[in-house]
């Protein structure tokens, strides 16, 4: 694949144990297309979060860059690196986040009210957000809350509420990993749909090999470093 969004290099992450310094993230360079599904592979501790928070402009990284279309998102002021991450980039994780009290429309449409620079008015925005709800599979669903959906539906939601800015790329933490084999295999297959048709970008960090058989490429970790490519 070329066409590439994001590039990261000579990647560390290390955070304070004690006297000493524990190394999350060990020299990992990666890269993510267009249009690609790429999955990042590893048992729990392998460094996976930590990898998708750094590329995703939630954490600094200790050493290394992050390059999302040739900006280096490190070098921005916070503001400049909130709204960047606000626009180009989705986050659905394996707790869906979801405020209860708001119904599943609601809750899809929140990341565009707070980004200024996609608003389209109340009634464009809520018709983006129908269509998404009906894309997911829940237009019957989408005036209830959090509290009366199901762990699938909710996450699908989650899924929904990832791509109301239409972000140039998702990066999906666990997102398997509160549902039931039935359910997983429901959201593989959402995800699989969305890169088809409107050539979505994903980044998947999962322990759950199941979601491989989804991925143009699967990159595998261990202990911080990048052990395997396919």
């Amino acid at each position: 694949m070329n066409n590439l969004i994001l590039k990261a290099y000579n990647l560390h992450k290390r955070y304070p144990s004690g006297y000493e310094k524990l190394d999350v993230l060990k020299g990992l360079d990666i890269e993510i297309s267009k249009g690609e599904i790429l999955m990042v592979m590893g048992r729990s501790g392998a460094g996976k979060s930590t990898l998708l928070h750094i590329l995703g402009g939630l954490d600094f990284p200790s050493e290394g860059r992050v390059l999302m279309n040739d900006v280096d998102i490190y070098k921005l002021n916070d503001s400049k690196r909130a709204s960047l991450r606000n626009e180009k980039i989705g986050f659905i994780f394996q707790f869906f986040h979801l405020l209860p009290e708001f119904t599943a429309l609601e809750n899809v449409m929140l990341p565009a009210v707070i980004n200024k620079a996609r608003r389209a008015g109340r009634k464009g925005l809520r018709k983006r957000a129908s269509r998404l709800i009906e894309q997911v599979g829940l237009s019957e669903r989408a005036n209830h809350r959090p509290g009366e959906l199901s762990g699938g539906e909710q996450q699908r939601v989650a899924v929904a509420r990832a791509l109301i800015n239409e972000p140039e790329l998702v990066l999906c933490d666990e997102p398997t990993g509160n549902l039931d084999s039935e359910n997983s295999g429901r959201l593989v297959d959402l995800l699989k749909e969305l890169n088809n048709k409107n050539k979505q970008t994903f980044m998947i960090v999962s322990h759950d090999e199941t979601i491989s058989e989804a991925a143009h490429r699967v990159v595998k970790i261990e202990d911080g470093r990048i052990i395997g490519r396919s």
